[in-house]
């Protein structure tokens, strides 16, 4: 008794895959438009339960997500990110002062560091230099 051929039943069920994927991003894209939302397809993707690469595919899809995104407002900035950007403003100027700070510190210290290895130098040449005495006696 050969095989069965059941690749007809696969047929089925992948078709019947894609139609359910395709109506859940419909759905997300009309719930999109009821909301006045600015969709993304990231957005539509996960509602959907469907891969972008998928939905990119779907090029009528696609085409409708940019024309709700041309309707949309963009998103407007909260109150809230302008107190974060004036935070944020306040914490890079605290950095760059101490940035500033720390070059001055780092300036100093070579500074202090090169007469260090100076006077080093200065005092092994006078120690390393045999005095005339010591070397006539020898």
């Amino acid at each position: 008794m050969p095989p069965a051929d059941n690749a007809r039943f696969l047929v089925e069920a992948s078709k019947m895959r894609s139609r359910q994927a395709r109506e859940r991003a419909e759905e997300a894209v009309k719930a999109a438009a009821r909301r006045g939302e600015r969709p993304t397809v990231v957005g539509i993707a996960n509602a959907a339960g469907v891969s972008r690469s998928w939905l990119y595919t779907q090029t009528d899809l696609i085409t409708a997500i940019n024309q709700l995104q041309q309707r949309a407002p963009a998103p407007h900035r909260s109150p809230q990110h302008a107190a974060s950007e004036a935070s944020l403003q306040r914490r890079l100027e605290t950095a760059l002062e101490r940035n500033r700070q720390l070059r001055d510190k780092v300036a100093d210290l070579t500074r202090k560091l090169e007469t260090a290895h100076g006077e080093i130098r200065r005092l092994r040449t006078l120690t390393a230099a045999p005095s005339n005495g010591a070397a006539e006696r020898r």
